[in-house]
């Protein structure tokens, strides 16, 4: 495994970003993946929300959050007075890993090794867009964003310092881990804090 970086452009605008991603190879994931998933959203956002990596739909729209666990993001943001247009959404791995069984394409989460291949893209986003406040929605994001290991219950509801100069962090979970609790029991519990650490790094712009 190698990284992103020798296929990162020169220009490093949003549109130049978007257009060079789907030829990158830094990672094997590209190999089984329908298409690379790019970030999206306003240019000049204020916030910007980083998940894990593009689920089952993202992967075959090419498009970040538009699965089940994005519209628990959109409701979630919603309720916490954020419009989804004037943000920037992304994830720290741009392309989908899973086991296929059968017809069926199962999540699988991306390991250290790939977060950091894929990093100089999120770092280049970051660049780009220059947010205010970024949201880690779930540990693999945080990781990818602090380059550390991170515990969601233990460290969100905070403000947490950026790495070296980037904006500050608010760690929450993953709108994914919502969805497994809509089976077993806490999904309004856990919507609520999903909610207040969005409302955090709303009043941060």
């Amino acid at each position: 495994m190698t990284d992103a970086a020798p296929w990162l452009p020169a220009k490093r605008t949003l549109s130049a970003l978007q257009r060079a991603a789907p030829a990158c190879r830094g990672c094997e994931l590209w190999e089984d993946a329908t298409q690379v998933v790019f970030g999206d959203g306003a240019s000049t956002a204020a916030i910007m929300l980083v998940g894990e990596q593009p689920g089952d739909r993202e992967d075959l729209e090419g498009e970040p959050f538009v699965g089940p666990a994005g519209r628990v993001l959109d409701d979630a943001l919603d309720a916490a007075g954020v419009d989804r247009d004037q943000t920037y959404l992304t994830n720290a791995v741009k392309h989908f890993r899973f086991d296929q069984r059968g017809p069926r394409r199962i999540h699988k989460k991306p390991g250290v090794a790939h977060i950091e291949a894929c990093h100089p893209w999120l770092e280049a986003e970051l660049e780009a867009v220059r947010p205010r406040v970024v949201v880690a929605l779930g540990a693999s994001a945080g990781r990818a964003l602090l380059g550390r290991p991170v515990r969601v219950t233990a460290e969100r509801g905070r403000l947490i310092d950026g790495a070296d100069d980037a904006p500050p962090l608010v760690l929450t979970a993953h709108p994914s881990a919502l969805l497994r609790l809509r089976s077993t029991g806490g999904f309004e519990e856990a919507f609520e804090l999903l909610v207040a650490d969005l409302g955090l790094a709303a009043a941060q712009v």
